[in-house]
């Protein structure tokens, strides 16, 4: 217990000072569930300590979520209150930055019907796209990191009791988010310089493409004119840096939207809207999803699809070695955070404007020209592991093997 109590001690600094990195007399909205209050609380101290002007905690509580699921009409599902979305802007433009704590059930919607989920998600994604800017732009500084749940730990340790379970699952964050090293602040910043490393050497060379080839994996992904890789933490717009998931361990990029040709497929499982997808891939044409199968779940991958034509194309490609600490714990988080950063990952969806070179200060329109895509949502899922291999393209040809075996060849 009392180890317990000093890594969340120190977890929660990491989040206030790394995550966020909160200046004084900043705000900070904290939004997480029953099961995330302990953190939370620690994470308030820190962030007052830091000279916090206020801490807001917002409340989602899983149950109350079935409720509305189970109990309420139709027309509940087809629209988003305004109010949530205006205030939330008013709390980005007075300086409030945003923490997401996540302690997960990863099928926690398995039960309720998929077309409900399909729309709330969507009326949710519509009323939120005027506002998704501030954070795609770095105006608002956010961070998301997760904590074991009950559900959470059950889902990865099916085989312990409860108690123990959740302890593991503990453990394995902490070894994930490098919570248990004496300094994990430090131990941050010296990861953050490695990364960028990495970052820098892929900006230099601004390669035309990539290809991507793995057991059901033939993939050729170009990538967007004038592109940024990012990794590491990012700046917001006032120049301070943040970590917007704790743990990463990527560089990605805007792959070019139109420019996408092959075979994809997944290496791990995906839980999106709580409901989980397995064995899976894609099948693409000029960018566009045009097959896609799943053993499991494949009424959610089409549901996803469905959201709006952008959800139908890649908005993002990121490189991460398998040999990294989350792959190095030997398990599957069954947590997009935590997996995603154990595996090379694409997103389908929209494209983050900051990776394109200048692409905070462009409009939609010239990011679309440039091969951004933009849509609804933003998913990710996992292709890495150690058959995968990565070449990329020079714009004169020249092949520069990235990946062998799952990892950086350098």
């Amino acid at each position: 217990m009392i180890h317990l109590e000093r890594n969340l001690e120190k977890y929660a600094e990491l989040a206030v000072k790394v995550g966020i990195n909160l200046k004084e007399k900043e705000g900070l909205l904290i939004m997480g569930n029953v099961d995330t209050l302990p953190l939370a609380r620690l994470i308030m101290k820190k962030a007052y300590e830091a000279g916090a002007k206020h801490v807001e905690f917002q409340l989602a509580d899983d149950e109350m979520s079935i409720i509305r699921y189970r109990h309420g009409k139709d027309f509940v599902f087809e629209s988003f209150p305004q109010w949530k979305v205006d205030s939330l802007e008013d709390m980005y433009k007075d300086n409030y930055h945003h923490l997401f704590i996540m302690a997960p059930d990863p099928e926690l919607l398995k039960d309720v019907d998929g077309d409900l989920v399909a729309q709330s998600q969507k009326s949710a994604s519509v009323a939120m796209a005027p506002i998704m800017h501030y954070r795609m732009t770095g105006f608002t500084k956010w961070c998301i990191v997760a904590m074991p749940s009950a559900a959470w730990a059950k889902s990865v340790y099916p085989d312990l009791e409860t108690t123990v379970a959740i302890e593991k699952l503990w453990e394995k964050v902490f070894e994930a988010t490098r919570v248990d090293q004496e300094n994990p602040v430090e131990a941050w910043q010296e990861h953050d310089r490695n990364i960028k490393k990495y970052r820098d050497f892929l900006n230099e060379k601004q390669f035309e493409k990539l290809v991507f080839k793995a057991p059901g994996t033939d993939l050729e992904v170009y990538l967007a004119e004038e592109h940024f890789w990012m990794g590491g933490s990012k700046e917001s717009l006032a120049g301070d840096p943040f970590v917007a998931n704790i743990p990463t361990e990527e560089v990605f990029t805007t792959p070019y939207a139109l420019k996408v040709n092959g075979t994809l497929k997944a290496t791990k499982p995906l839980s999106l809207n709580g409901k989980l997808v397995d064995n899976f891939g894609f099948t693409f044409k000029d960018g566009k999803v045009v097959d896609f199968y799943a053993e499991k779940g494949y009424e959610v991958l089409e549901k996803l699809m469905e959201n709006d034509e952008g959800a139908k194309y890649l908005g993002e490609v990121a490189l991460v070695p398998d040999d990294s600490p989350i792959s190095n714990t030997g398990i599957l988080f069954n947590n997009t955070l935590f997996d995603e950063n154990a595996s090379v990952h694409f997103a389908l969806g929209r494209a983050y404007s900051y990776a394109m070179q200048n692409g905070s200060n462009l409009t939609e329109e010239e990011l679309k020209a440039k091969g951004a895509n933009f849509s609804l949502i933003h998913t990710d899922f996992m292709v890495g592991g150690p058959e995968l291999s990565i070449v990329a393209y020079e714009k004169d040809g020249t092949e520069v093997e990235l990946f062998k075996n799952g990892n950086w060849v350098f």
